[in-house]
């Protein structure tokens, strides 16, 4: 079993007084809370690099307009600037995909039955009526919509439904009260911003047909991901937030 499992299940054990029966899938949601919490130092590198990028994109917007049809000069210009102001155009990227490693760890750990040619434990046990090996289709066998497992479900259907209306109505402010970075500085960028708030509700599928303990890693990491984005990126026009969250 790998040494995530290993540290899963002991979480797991210290949590049994508490959670009894549901201990495990308290401690999926714990130990993921406490990866992104490891990774949040990257998520504000992140966040600096995509602010200061933002806070060039009228520049950067006016050497397109003026070096357009000379892609190298272009090239160069935008270089130049970024030295100039001491930017990085990677600084947004290279922290979050130095969380992926982490991120794909987490849900091979979560979502598959067996670690290390050995059986994945972490699957045997339940959240309340729920097996955390299940699918939302299992549930459906068993009990239907509105039973035992099944309302699990759809706890954690309304949480994901919660968190993405959230997201897309925040979004929507912000495109209303920033209109000139909503996509003007980089073509299509209109466009995207129009279908990117819609993408959260995806995860309810990603929910669904995933195993209950990848489901609880996928909620408890798009609730923290809202929530720290709201902290990050509370005062970035909305172009520049999602640029650098997607």
């Amino acid at each position: 079993m790998s040494v995530f499992a290993t540290l899963v299940e002991r979480l797991a054990d210290l949590l049994e007084p508490l959670f009894a029966a549901s201990a495990a899938a308290a401690a999926i949601v714990v130990f993921t809370a406490l990866v992104r919490l490891a990774v949040h130092p990257l998520s504000r590198a992140a966040a600096r690099g995509a602010k200061a990028r933002t806070r060039l994109a009228p520049q950067l917007a006016a050497l397109r307009a003026k070096h357009g049809k000379n892609p190298e000069r272009l090239q160069k210009a935008t270089m130049e600037l970024y030295a100039k102001e001491k930017v990085s155009p990677l600084s947004g990227c290279l922290p979050s995909l130095l969380q992926l490693p982490a991120f794909f760890l987490l849900y091979h750990l979560f979502s598959n039955s067996s670690i290390g040619g050995e059986p994945n434990e972490l699957l045997t046990h339940d959240l309340f009526a729920a097996p955390l090996g299940g699918r939302w289709a299992d549930a459906l066998a068993d009990g239907g919509v509105f039973g035992g497992a099944g309302l699990v479900y759809l706890g954690l259907f309304l949480l994901v439904a919660a968190v993405a209306t959230f997201n897309f109505r925040r979004t929507r402010q912000q495109m209303a009260s920033a209109p000139a970075a909503t996509g003007e500085a980089v073509p299509g960028m209109g466009a995207m911003l129009k279908v990117m708030p819609l993408m959260s509700f995806a995860t309810l599928i990603t929910v669904a047909v995933v195993p209950l303990a990848a489901a609880l890693y996928v909620v408890t990491s798009t609730t923290w991901s809202a929530v720290e984005r709201v902290f990050l990126y509370r005062d970035m026009p909305v172009a520049g937030a999602l640029t650098a969250t997607t």
